[in-house]
Protein backbone atom coordinates (compact mmCIF):
# COMPACT_ATOMS: atom_id res chain seq x y z
CA UNK A 1 0.00 0.00 0.00
CA UNK A 2 1.12 3.32 -0.48
CA UNK A 3 0.16 6.47 0.74
CA UNK A 4 -0.32 9.95 -1.09
CA UNK A 5 -0.96 13.49 0.44
CA UNK A 6 -2.43 16.23 -1.43
CA UNK A 7 -1.90 19.72 0.22
CA UNK A 8 -3.69 22.28 -0.69
CA UNK A 9 -4.21 26.20 0.07
CA UNK A 10 -4.60 29.38 -1.07
CA UNK A 11 -2.41 31.06 -3.72
CA UNK A 12 -0.64 33.71 -1.77
CA UNK A 13 -2.37 36.46 -3.68
CA UNK A 14 -5.82 35.32 -2.38
CA UNK A 15 -7.01 36.60 1.36
CA UNK A 16 -7.24 33.97 3.69
CA UNK A 17 -10.00 35.31 6.40
CA UNK A 18 -9.73 32.31 8.56
CA UNK A 19 -5.53 32.35 8.15
CA UNK A 20 -5.94 36.58 9.47
CA UNK A 21 -8.55 35.38 12.13
CA UNK A 22 -5.85 32.66 13.46
CA UNK A 23 -3.34 34.67 13.67
CA UNK A 24 -4.92 37.27 15.90
CA UNK A 25 -6.08 34.85 17.78
CA UNK A 26 -2.80 33.40 18.01
CA UNK A 27 -1.33 37.09 19.63
CA UNK A 28 -4.38 36.86 22.01
CA UNK A 29 -3.29 34.05 23.20
CA UNK A 30 -0.01 35.05 24.00
CA UNK A 31 2.45 33.47 21.05
CA UNK A 32 4.30 36.35 19.52
CA UNK A 33 6.76 36.99 16.83
CA UNK A 34 4.47 35.07 14.17
CA UNK A 35 4.38 36.79 11.02
CA UNK A 36 1.52 35.24 8.89
CA UNK A 37 -1.34 32.50 8.81
CA UNK A 38 -2.36 30.57 6.36
CA UNK A 39 -4.96 28.24 6.35
CA UNK A 40 -5.38 24.83 3.97
CA UNK A 41 -6.06 21.19 3.33
CA UNK A 42 -5.12 17.91 3.43
CA UNK A 43 -6.12 14.52 1.64
CA UNK A 44 -4.43 11.37 2.38
CA UNK A 45 -5.43 8.98 0.07
CA UNK A 46 -4.19 5.25 0.45
CA UNK A 47 -3.34 3.28 -2.74
CA UNK A 48 -2.91 -0.49 -3.10
CA UNK A 49 -0.12 -1.23 -5.17
CA UNK A 50 3.27 0.75 -6.41
CA UNK A 51 2.31 4.43 -7.30
CA UNK A 52 3.76 4.33 -11.28
CA UNK A 53 4.02 7.56 -13.65
CA UNK A 54 0.46 6.85 -15.10
CA UNK A 55 -1.11 6.52 -11.15
CA UNK A 56 0.63 9.76 -10.08
CA UNK A 57 -0.59 11.62 -13.48
CA UNK A 58 -3.74 10.58 -12.56
CA UNK A 59 -3.47 11.73 -8.61
CA UNK A 60 -2.56 15.31 -10.54
CA UNK A 61 -5.62 15.56 -12.50
CA UNK A 62 -7.73 14.17 -9.62
CA UNK A 63 -6.07 17.01 -7.45
CA UNK A 64 -6.50 19.84 -9.71
CA UNK A 65 -10.42 19.26 -10.71
CA UNK A 66 -11.80 17.66 -7.75
CA UNK A 67 -9.83 18.27 -4.48
CA UNK A 68 -8.78 21.75 -5.07
CA UNK A 69 -9.95 24.73 -7.56
CA UNK A 70 -7.31 25.61 -9.69
CA UNK A 71 -8.30 29.55 -10.25
CA UNK A 72 -7.50 30.01 -6.30
CA UNK A 73 -5.30 27.60 -4.88
CA UNK A 74 -2.62 25.54 -5.32
CA UNK A 75 -1.87 21.84 -4.29
CA UNK A 76 1.29 19.55 -4.09
CA UNK A 77 1.60 16.23 -4.07
CA UNK A 78 3.64 14.05 -1.66
CA UNK A 79 4.02 9.97 -2.30
CA UNK A 80 5.27 8.36 0.83
CA UNK A 81 6.37 4.62 0.83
Amino acid sequence: MSVVVVNVALKPEILDPQGRAVLGALGRLGLSGVADVRQGKQFVLNIDGEIDAAKLAQIHEIASTLLSNPVIEDFTVEVQA
